[in-house]
């Protein structure tokens, strides 16, 4: 039987893959010559279950509200009239009284997509830069420390052993931070790890179309029924496009475009190789190979475009140069990409409402690549049946 998917970033990818595997006659369509060349292309680099906590909290609330008139802030709201992202911060409010149980089902699919990552990487011979260095999770915060302190409770009960650590173990950790005074301490996993999302679209695209025959069609998809002449399930694995090509079929979904940015450090000499997040900042590092190290992070609602701000830049390159004094930051390649966000930060996994071919596997945030290997498998088993 055919089957169809839109988008070729890491969700559309591992869909396609599953698809695949399961004796689907394939064909990706995106409206880019190549895969993974949107949101896929320079994320954080982090496969992290440890960072699974949704961002819904009075406590992100008032942080957001005192950072609306710092430029430079971790997370940025253009006030402009829209209602579509009023209405989604709205729901986002809406969503707080289930934020624990939303960060258990997160860190409960993040550690089932590690595994996943794994058999496919094994089987398939995939190289993408993978390091396995656990993630340091660091605080010069006292109320964020605390706050880590009890989300560890919620991890543990998925399945997640992450420990706290002290300023001194952190070194030990990474020999290559120097701390900044106010460090409190940190939170420490080993089991979470960092790779080139990049590079692993692009050689699982390579296997699909030589191992298993997918086709892959540079195709912009406006509608639904630009691909009727596929019989078959349909599957809608589009980012921030989703939400229009679902309101073809006259559904709903609630996704709104959050900006984040990443540097790309090529040949930084002195960096770290255990990927880390600083809980304060919103800034993570993954190193990348021998020759580079990604720093990534902030937020930014401002609908819907990729202009690189250097205001939002800048604050990451003068988080490495601080916490990584003898780092080499000459050489720089700074990005921006659009997440998919839902309201209550978790991905959109099902059946269409209106239109029983058409599947949804989208919606991810900034986890895409943390959890698509995981969700890729269970929309393909909804679509397989028992």
């Amino acid at each position: 039987m055919k089957a169809a998917v839109v988008g070729a970033g890491i969700t559309g990818i591992t869909t396609a893959y599953n698809l695949a595997k399961a004796g689907y006659d394939v064909t990706i369509f995106d409206q880019r010559r190549y895969p993974a060349m949107a949101t896929s292309y320079a994320n954080g680099g982090q496969l992290s279950a440890s960072n699974a906590e949704v961002w819904n909290s009075w406590r992100s609330l008032v942080k957001a509200i005192k950072w609306l008139a710092k430029a430079d802030a971790p997370l940025k709201i253009n006030l402009s009239p829209n209602i579509e992202k009023y209405s989604w911060l709205y729901k986002f409010i809406k969503a707080i009284p289930q934020g624990d149980d939303c960060t258990f089902d997160t860190c409960v699919m993040a550690l089932k997509a590690h595994k996943l990552y794994k058999e496919i990487a094994f089987e398939e011979d995939i190289r993408f830069d993978k390091v396995e260095k656990g993630i340091l999770h660091i605080y010069t915060n006292q109320q964020e420390f605390d706050n880590a302190r009890r989300v560890n409770e919620i991890y543990a009960k998925a399945g997640l052993k992450r420990w706290e650590v002290s300023p001194e173990e952190c070194l030990k950790i990474e020999p290559a931070l120097v701390p900044p005074p106010e460090l409190l301490g940190g939170m420490f996993n080993s089991t979470d790890y960092t790779g080139d999302i990049h590079k692993f679209c692009v050689q699982l695209t390579k296997v699909l179309q030589e191992k298993y025959k997918v086709k892959y069609e540079q195709r912009n998809i406006r509608h639904i029924k630009q691909i009727n002449d596929l019989r078959g399930p349909v599957v809608i694995c589009a980012g921030i496009g989703s939400r229009k090509l679902a309101k073809t079929v006259n559904d709903n979904l609630d996704i709104y475009p959050v900006k984040g940015y990443s540097i790309t450090i090529h040949k930084p000499v002195i960096a770290p190789w255990t990927s880390m997040l600083d809980d304060e900042a919103k800034i993570v590092t993954s190193r990348l190979g021998e020759d580079r190290l990604r720093v990534a992070g902030t937020a930014e609602f401002n609908g819907y475009n990729t202009d690189i701000i250097q205001n939002r830049i800048k604050p990451l390159i003068e988080w490495s140069q601080r916490i990584f004094p003898g780092i080499n930051t000459e050489d720089i390649t700074p990005w921006a990409g659009l997440r998919p966000m839902t309201p209550n930060m978790m991905p959109i996994v099902k059946q269409s409402t209106n239109n029983k071919r058409v599947y949804y596997n989208t919606g991810h945030g900034h986890l895409g690549w943390t959890l698509s290997a995981y969700t890729a498998q269970s929309i393909v088993e909804q679509i397989t049946g028992p």
